[in-house]
């Protein structure tokens, strides 16, 4: 029950507050150790071996340090633990956060196709200088299914199989694919294993994902939609909870874009090309969050059974 509890209040925070603005947050000390190594060990010979140990010492210490952490309060007081439990929560949890920066790129491309293209920059990793309104709205609907699993189902999952510990150590392997896991020439030896390790970590979470948002918004064939296109993506993972979006919407995503520079062939998810608007973004909103709604409870019936 205090499990139930700290997830409760944490993921309460969350839907109340969002990302914390002006306190400090443990993905951003994540970075800070992920970029001190990197800069350090990214050179010369064996940059595979060097990126391997790097995060592999990274996760394993973020998971001690906080099983450290909540076993030395539990020996001081249970309820110190619980608040830490649900702190911990609170900051893994990204849906508000998510969602707010997908609105606000849409109300910036209502006043500018400019201020579209810079809002978007914020949550996607891909080039936005030459982007069109369309692919605008079709990169932020893209990152709001990608991060629902990355950012909400994922940490959620981890938490159920590993408590805490395992939620943070989860946050550090995504820290690490989004910091070096890219096939371009600077990180293609030293973060292969980091991106490894992510589509590991995220395997069950994002076809998890794509099941919860088609029972948050069912229709006839959509399970066979995404079976069927979410293979049609770079990541093995990242597809399907886009293909249940582009079903939901009836919708094209996936495509060509540009990274640091170099261009990336994906496949395309759904066939028809259709215009998005606002309606889309709102509707895949609140699939998003009935989505988010059901893992918590699923979460929430295995920390009390």
């Amino acid at each position: 029950m205090a499990n139930a509890i700290a997830l409760f209040a944490g993921w309460l925070l969350d839907l109340l507050l969002g990302d914390p603005q002006r306190l400090p947050h443990p993905v951003v000390g994540f970075g800070k150790m992920i970029a001190f190594g990197e800069h350090r060990l990214n050179k010369g010979r064996h940059r595979v071996l060097k990126g391997a140990v790097m995060s592999i010492v990274l996760v394993l210490t973020v998971f001690a340090v906080a099983w450290l952490l909540r076993h030395c309060l539990s020996l001081a007081d249970g309820r110190l633990t619980l608040v830490l439990d649900a702190v911990i929560v609170f900051y893994c949890l990204a849906g508000t956060t998510l969602v707010r920066e997908v609105r606000a790129v849409f109300l910036a491309l209502d006043r500018s196709l400019d201020e579209g293209r810079r809002q978007v920059a914020r949550i996607v990793g891909r080039d936005t200088s030459e982007l069109t309104a369309q692919e605008v709205r079709t990169a932020a609907l893209e990152t709001l299914a990608e991060n629902l699993s990355d950012g909400v189902i994922a940490p959620l999952f981890w938490l159920a199989l590993l408590g805490t510990p395992g939620m943070l150590a989860y946050k550090m392997v995504n820290t690490l694919d989004s910091m070096i896991g890219y096939k371009t020439e600077r990180y293609r030896d030293f973060g292969c294993w980091a991106a490894h390790a992510d589509d590991v970590a995220n395997y069950i979470p994002a076809r998890l994902t794509a099941l919860l948002m088609v029972l948050a918004a069912p229709r006839r064939g959509l399970l066979r939609f995404v079976w069927r296109n979410g293979r049609n993506h770079a990541s093995p993972n990242s597809g399907y909870p886009e293909a249940a979006l582009a079903g939901i919407l009836n919708c094209r995503f996936g495509g060509p874009h540009y990274y640091f520079g170099q261009l990336f062939d994906k496949p395309y998810i759904g066939t028809n090309d259709r215009p998005l608007t606002t309606a889309d973004m709102k509707k895949a909103v609140r699939v998003n969050r009935t989505a988010e709604v059901l893992m918590v409870i699923l979460v929430v019936l295995r920390s009390i059974l």
